[in-house]
């Protein structure tokens, strides 16, 4: 009781990275609070998932085997975790803010009456005294997410119910192995999923699956090429894909620049986009607002390209070169490619 639950994404009997980078941090939580660390598995297939999770820190995992477990649908996957944590009484639990734990969460926090905070980007554990009644807990969660379209960050917290219920963005997380842990340190649980589940509760049989891949994905290349509104027009964010081609990196753009139709949504990096972890990032015509800097500042390296010598962005760079784009990004091309001949 009073554990810290993370309910693992699995797909083609893998756990998903988001599931992971949870782990990671429930690992530090769960440190902070003196409690220990359990996961939750539903899937067809659990024969990969201790081995997985264990290098995590888990200290109880939860399996739920059963061939229409294959896929997710929402209410044989919310009535096994309502009944779960029913029993369970956990005080925190963690998903990704992905599609299916945008699904699973609200489910679950309605039916137990828990609250929930979506789409977090950090979570931290601190105190919180009631303005009203005076009353003060330690060990609470903060759960900080943007508002207001990204324009100021909330911390929120839930004094009285549980458990305190989040989803985190996939990328905000860092993914860290603990150290000390494996298979045979950790506690496996094997639930019946007919003591939780009847015939009637698989009203949806999901007969195909198709699965379309995002042909953008800023977190799987070492380097990213992220431009602002500095730089002017669409057309300029074609010097970044030509640069970025002969780089091996993946486009980024911040919200500024999405916003002006500079670049797709599915490039935006920040706290109303993308998190990226990058060795490299250079940031192209960027000021720097905070919102873009929670999706980009703990990259390896940074280099700041700007006209601007007092941007915002500069002061968090390892680099700065200060000039326009336009004139910049064609000089690192001819360079590049005269280093390729």
């Amino acid at each position: 009781m009073n554990n810290l639950f993370v309910f693992l994404e699995i797909d083609n009997s893998e756990v998903q990275e988001v599931s992971l980078e949870l782990l990671s941090k429930g690992r530090e939580l769960c440190q902070e609070l003196g409690c220990q660390l359990e996961a939750i598995a539903l899937t067809d297939d659990t024969s990969k998932v201790a081995t997985t999770v264990a290098p995590y820190g888990v200290n109880r995992l939860h399996l739920f085997e059963d061939k229409r477990l294959k896929y997710y649908t929402t209410r044989p996957f919310g009535r096994i975790i309502v009944q779960l944590f029913e029993k369970e009484k956990p005080q925190i639990a963690l998903l990704g803010a992905t599609t299916i734990g945008r699904d699973l969460g609200p489910y679950v926090s309605s039916a137990l009456h828990s609250g929930l905070t979506a789409d977090c980007t950090e979570l931290e554990i601190g105190e919180y005294t009631d303005p009203k009644t005076k009353k003060h807990q330690d060990k609470l969660l903060y759960q900080i997410r943007p508002a207001f379209g990204g324009n100021i960050v909330a911390t929120i917290v839930n004094p009285d119910h549980r458990p305190q219920m989040a989803t985190v963005r996939p990328g905000v997380m860092k993914k860290a192995e603990a150290v000390g842990f494996d298979a045979s340190t950790m506690e496996i649980v094997h639930h019946k999923v007919g003591d939780y589940l009847s015939d009637a509760d698989f009203l949806v049989e999901i007969v195909k699956r198709e699965v379309s891949r995002s042909t953008v994905d800023l977190n799987s290349k070492p380097i990213v090429i992220a431009g602002g509104y500095g730089m002017g027009s669409a057309e300029n964010f074609e010097m970044l894909y030509e640069l970025a081609e002969l780089l091996g990196a993946e486009v980024g753009a911040s919200r500024a620049a999405v916003d002006a139709g500079y670049a797709d949504h599915n490039r935006q990096i920040g706290q109303t986009g993308t998190t990226v972890r990058p060795k490299l990032y250079i940031a192209c015509g960027i000021s720097g607002q905070i919102q873009h800097l929670a999706g980009m500042q703990e990259s390896a390296m940074i280099i700041s390209i700007n006209s601007d010598p007092d941007a915002p962005i500069n002061a968090l760079a390892d680099y700065v070169i200060t000039g326009r784009v336009e004139e910049v990004i064609p000089q690192f091309i001819a360079l590049y490619k005269k280093a390729g001949k």
